[in-house]
């Protein structure tokens, strides 16, 4: 409870330190901008004033000079008397001291004020009392961490039964880093995080939108997540298939070289899911299928196939065949496609006293393809609870996610 309140309060402060900052700005800018108005406006409105204004000066000072001339045309010697009166009456005819300069009517001289309405405060006073809110409980809270290889299927459910949730945002980060990133927003309320480190401690949390809601609820309580599963991971170095950096991706490339391309180790055990999704290789939407084409498992890598549809393996082809030990099944699955997602689920079944002595070993298979599955009992000659994963494709194109 201290944790969480210390940090709401950090986050309530920064929050309104930002807004007050911002708000300070918005109101400086507009104060600016009504001040270059006044300024535009007056130099606009004031130009032809001044220049009538001047234009009487002019004439103002030019009768004064006038009127002196005169006087002293009358109070002078008789001698220059003539010839300086004969000046004064030549500038005179030619001085027009009887007329203005146009003058702008009262009504169309500007008049400059400020039109401030303070119902702007009751709105931003009103605005500001309604605005954040302080949440003790959030409607959605994890529920399940799951371990599976490289990666943790993180679970969530709605706590609130009053909350209409229209999508979730599922967040996490290394212990050690000091910030969450978005790893999933969407309606679900699972999701496979892949690319974690095993042994690693993750901190997830998650929150929701409500329907018809733009802001995000409160965020659940942090929880801590890890794997002690080895991602799975393709065989580097086969001609034919290039593989992505984490080599948890396989490109079936254009070489004209054919083979299975075998996982790195035995990393699928019973009691997991193994999922295969085709993924846009940005070649094409997906390649030429071939009935040769295979996704599955194997128990041990066999080199000079160029199929896993041979015996200690079970597989699907691209057109929806499924073969157990090399033989095809009467039940078939739908085609695998651009975006599909196969999952194969094993589970054992022993029969005799001892299956570890000779005895026969049996599998439960479930094998999973857009929403269709087929189950059967897979039976191999020796024990086997980790397996290899495998596929081969006849053509460029194809490219495949193992998690």
């Amino acid at each position: 409870i201290r944790e969480s309140a210390t940090l709401t309060r950090d986050v309530l402060e920064q929050h309104f330190n930002d807004l007050k900052g911002t708000l300070k700005k918005l109101l400086d800018e507009r104060l600016m901008s009504l001040l270059q108005e006044v300024d535009a406006i007056e130099q606009e409105s004031i130009k032809p004033l001044d220049e009538c204004q001047k234009l009487i000066e002019h004439g103002v000072s030019t009768a004064d000079d006038l009127l002196r001339e005169g006087e002293s045309a009358v109070h002078g010697d008789v001698g220059q008397q003539n010839e300086k009166l004969c000046s004064f009456t030549n500038k005179a005819l030619h001085i027009q001291l009887d007329s203005l300069p146009e003058v702008p009517s009262l009504v169309d001289v500007p008049c400059l004020s400020a039109q401030l309405d303070d119902c702007l405060l009751t709105i931003l006073k009103n605005q500001i009392f309604r605005h954040g809110t302080v949440a003790s409980r959030p409607p959605v809270q994890l529920e399940e961490f799951v371990e599976k290889p490289g990666g943790i299927l993180v679970r969530w459910c709605k706590v609130d039964d009053d909350f209409i949730p229209q999508d979730y945002r599922l967040q996490y980060r290394k212990s050690t880093a000091s910030h969450f990133e978005d790893v999933y927003v969407g309606s679900e309320t699972e999701f496979i995080v892949l690319h974690i480190d095993p042994n690693v401690d993750y901190q997830f949390r998650v929150c929701a939108r409500g329907d018809g809601r733009q802001e995000w609820s409160p965020w659940s309580i942090p929880q801590i997540g890890c794997t002690t599963l080895v991602p799975h991971e393709w065989t580097a170095g086969l001609e034919g298939y290039s593989l992505s950096s984490r080599r948890n991706i396989a490109l079936r490339n254009d070489s004209q070289s054919c083979g299975v391309l075998y996982s790195k180790a035995p990393t699928y055990f019973c009691g997991q899911t193994l999922t295969f999704r085709q993924v846009f290789s940005g070649i094409e939407t997906v390649g030429q299928p071939d009935r040769r084409d295979s996704l599955g498992v194997c128990v041990e890598q066999q080199n000079g196939y160029d199929s896993l549809q041979r015996d200690k393996a079970v597989c699907i082809s691209t057109n929806g065949a499924v073969f157990v030990n090399g033989k095809e099944m009467t039940n078939q699955l739908p085609a695998v496609t651009s975006g599909s997602t196969v999952t194969f689920d094993m589970e054992v079944v022993q029969l005799g006293p001892s299956s570890n002595e000779g005895g026969n070993f049996k599998l439960r298979v479930t094998i999973s393809s857009n929403n269709r599955e087929v189950v059967f009992d897979w039976v191999l000659d020796q024990c086997c609870v980790s397996l290899y994963f495998g596929c081969s494709f006849s053509y460029p194109g194809w490219k495949v996610l193992v998690f």
